[in-house]
């Protein structure tokens, strides 16, 4: 069974940057960050497998970045350059198996609470 919980969430003003972290128990192989705003789906913002591997959403590209701490098991998305348009309940999400597409929301089958992130502009 793996369990996930987000934390780092806030409020920040456009052009500022926030740091997400989601604390990891049991085997994972693919962990990625989504997001869902009012009214829309929800949507993959980055996501990293257990070789390390990354990728991006288009409208993260350059301003977020993934990545995995295996000494304390979590995994961080560190989000700079925020648009009001990154405001969102984003959620860490993670599989222990290979999945085709990691930025996907159905391919996980695990999931946290979820962490609200406002940007002002």
């Amino acid at each position: 069974q793996v369990q996930l919980v987000e934390s780092g969430g806030g409020s920040v003003q456009s052009g500022g940057s926030m740091r997400l972290s989601c604390a990891v128990s049991g085997y994972t192989y693919c962990m990625g960050w989504f997001r869902q705003a009012p009214g829309k789906e929800r949507e993959g913002v980055a996501a990293i497998n257990s070789g390390g591997s990354t990728s991006y959403a288009d409208f993260v590209k350059g301003r977020f970045t993934i990545s995995i701490d295996n000494a304390d098991n979590a995994l961080y998305l560190e989000m700079a350059k925020l648009k009001p348009e990154d405001t969102a309940m984003y959620s860490c999400a993670a599989d222990p198996r290979w999945l085709r597409n990691e930025l996907r929301p159905s391919e996980y089958r695990y999931w946290g609470q979820g962490t609200q992130v406002t940007v002002s502009s």
